[in-house]
């Protein structure tokens, strides 16, 4: 452990007497952490903070890891995603109570009544190992589910994208296509009208009198919207769409938040003549990337890990929390994901505090009333959750 008294001569303020508390030697985790991406490195250092036993297993999949950039997170804005989670990693790797070991998770087991799980992992090198822990928490994340067509898995993240905030910017004001079912076509084009306006729908198929009226209802007066904004239906069967220039080199100067990224695509159809794009945003779907939640039974809400947001994003699961793309907020950005990590950590640990307190009270002889327990825990959940103003605040006591 790292000598934390240094602290320097206080005039007003003697720490003589002060004894430096002691950290748990317990081969039993206070929390295990299933996924490396910001949400669970948020926890991650979220708990470290209060010097929480804590391991963090990460498979080394990532929803964003084919994108050349990552934006919109402040003071990170444009580094490589893989530069993040290294800057993240090495940063609490200052902390001595927390580790993050590289593994797949391929069962997690509740045992005594939901106070103790053992997480089965599978490391890199084909061994196998069982941890344990007090507290789990599903930073698993999603999987986008792409098309057999050739050419978009290739160009994932790299020109094809499927959010304007991520990556919407770097192709501002260039000629734009939209990968997407009819009925999504005009929402697509209100989310990125202010940054394109050149637009071509490549509805693949899907214009048909009943994509019509799905498209009706999803946002009346669909066909009038597109045509206000000269968006134009393409409706032949993509079977190729080729890369003709590579937006990503020459690399652009990677001290800059942003600089365009001047990709070229060809579409390639069944019949006819080709298109030819500079970009194209998306709409597929998704799913769960990592099956252990389910598997030991948490509910899942239009398949994502149903979640508490009044109880600190924990499941229906005694013990378990979800947080990140993975969870039922519906909420898929990186700071959101940061926030969930940090709210699930104030949560997890108050929580702690509170069974911690119970047994220390019951092993004194003494019995804690319900509001002697509150007002104790509400005062953890204050002091570690910091002001309203904070940029991860995680809001209101609530439980």
């Amino acid at each position: 452990m790292k000598n934390i008294i240094a602290l320097g001569a206080l005039p007003l303020l003697s720490l003589a007497g002060a004894a430096a508390i002691q950290p748990r030697d317990d081969a039993t985790y206070d929390a295990i952490i299933i996924g490396g991406g910001p949400s669970g490195l948020s926890a991650l250092s979220g708990l470290a903070r209060v010097r929480r036993n804590t391991l963090l297993i990460d498979s080394g999949e990532y929803r964003n890891g084919p994108t050349r950039h990552m934006h919109d997170v402040i003071g990170f804005d444009g580094v490589t995603p893989a530069y993040y989670r290294w800057a993240a990693r090495q940063q609490i790797s200052h902390y001595d109570t927390v580790e993050a070991v590289n593994g797949t998770v391929t069962s997690i087991e509740a045992l005594n009544n939901n106070t103790l799980f053992n997480v089965a992992t599978t490391y890199l090198d084909g061994t196998s190992g069982i941890s344990s822990a007090r507290k789990v928490v599903l930073a698993t994340g999603l999987r986008d589910i792409l098309p057999n067509t050739p050419g978009v898995q290739e160009s994932w993240g790299k020109g094809i994208f499927w959010c304007p905030w991520c990556d919407g910017h770097e192709h501002e004001d260039q000629a734009l296509g939209l990968l997407a079912p009819l009925s999504d076509a005009a929402g697509l084009v209100r989310e990125i009208s202010t940054l394109n306006s050149d637009v071509v729908a490549f509805v693949n198929g899907t214009d048909t009198p009943a994509s019509r009226a799905a498209a009706e209802q999803a946002f009346s007066g669909w066909d009038r919207y597109l045509a206000i904004h000269n968006v134009r239906v393409e409706n032949r069967t993509i079977s190729r769409i080729t890369r003709l220039r590579d937006g990503g080199e020459p690399p652009a100067d990677p001290s800059l938040p942003t600089a365009p990224e001047h990709d070229l695509f060809r579409v390639e159809f069944d019949v006819g003549e080709p298109v030819e794009r500079a970009a194209f945003f998306a709409s597929f779907p998704d799913e769960q990337r990592s099956a252990v939640g389910a598997d030991m039974g948490v509910r899942l809400y239009g398949d994502r890990l149903a979640a508490d947001q009044t109880r600190g994003l924990a499941t229906n699961i005694l013990g378990v929390y979800a947080i990140g793309d993975a969870n039922s907020d519906n909420v898929t950005n990186v700071p959101h994901a940061l926030f969930t990590g940090k709210r699930t950590a104030v949560y997890l640990h108050v929580q702690l505090a509170r069974e911690e307190a119970e047994r220390e009270l019951a092993a004194n002889g003494t019995a804690v009333t319900r509001r002697e327990e509150e007002l104790d825990v509400r005062a953890v959940w204050d002091e570690m959750n910091g002001h309203p103003r904070d940029i991860l605040y995680a809001g209101e006591f609530d439980q």
